[in-house]
């Protein structure tokens, strides 16, 4: 499944083989960020935006491949049944618009600012970054918060690597490093020359990928040293996100103007790049 944040006012889950819509959850307000927990059958959504309230819906009755049982999991190996009158099954494929599937909020009132982007970690801890300059860790079974850290300048994107070990985040001018598995633990920052919008590491190759904000260009830090060691240029507006892939050999880059680009991340021959 894959699932999208948009700005009315819903997010969507889709069947990444058909291409069908299989839900819309309607919000309030405009969704920014959506995230699925870290397993290859996840029957939990978390979403966040303009609201400014970090939800958790229970999307396991519009599986076709999920049974599931009145039980209290939250990473995705067991949920809730909601049974709600507003949350119907979906039958065959047809899209439901839905108020309330069977969710619930965490962190109530925590939050003093869009939230931006959300990370699932494999510990039943979501991260989240908010237009309040803020880095937040929650406990979802105490549905709670656990950490903050203060950035000195905005926040843009919020991303973890493929082992769940580092999680990568944009705040003005430094990309900040923290733990996965401690958190609030800041590991160490690099400061650039260039406003952030996005950060994406990859941790065997000691290397980082940041995307620009006050201009188009993608640039390559070494992690250890903090110095730039590659520019790529091709985007014709803000790059707001970035991700590597989890063989370090290709990132992609989302932007402003509408595109989303594949880079070769490597010296030596890669899919179509010779």
């Amino acid at each position: 499944m894959a699932a999208t944040a948009s700005a009315d006012f819903s997010a969507k889950v889709w069947d990444c083989h058909t291409g069908e819509c299989i839900c819309t959850l309607q919000h309030a307000h405009i969704v920014r960020t959506v995230a699925f927990p870290p397993n290859h059958n996840p029957l939990l959504l978390a979403t966040g935006g303009f609201e400014k309230k970090l939800r958790i819906y229970d999307i396991s009755q519009y599986r076709k491949d999920s049974h599931p049982s009145n039980t209290n999991g939250v990473n995705g190996s067991n949920s809730t049944s909601s049974g709600s009158p507003t949350s119907p099954e979906a039958l065959n494929g047809v899209t439901k618009t839905v108020t309330d599937p069977g969710s619930f909020e965490v962190g109530e009132g925590v939050h003093k600012g869009t939230i931006k982007s959300i990370v699932w970690l494999g510990n039943d801890t979501l991260v989240t970054v908010a237009d309040d300059n803020k880095v937040r860790w929650f406990d979802i079974r105490a549905r709670s918060l656990l950490k903050e850290y203060d950035l000195a300048g905005p926040i843009g994107s919020c991303e973890v690597d493929s082992e769940g070990a580092i999680i990568s985040v944009a705040g003005g001018k430094t990309a900040y490093f923290f733990s996965g598995s401690q958190p609030g633990h800041l590991i160490k920052s690099v400061d650039t020359q260039h406003e952030l919008a996005s950060v994406a590491l990859h941790k065997e190759k000691r290397q980082f990928v940041v995307g620009g904000t006050s201009d188009t260009w993608v640039r390559v830090y070494n992690y250890d040293t903090g110095k730039e060691v590659d520019v790529q240029k091709g985007h014709h507006g803000p790059v707001w996100t970035v991700g590597i892939t989890p063989d370090g050999k290709m990132y992609g880059t989302g932007s402003e103007d509408g595109t989303i680009k594949l880079w070769k991340f490597t010296n030596e021959p890669y899919g179509l790049w010779r």
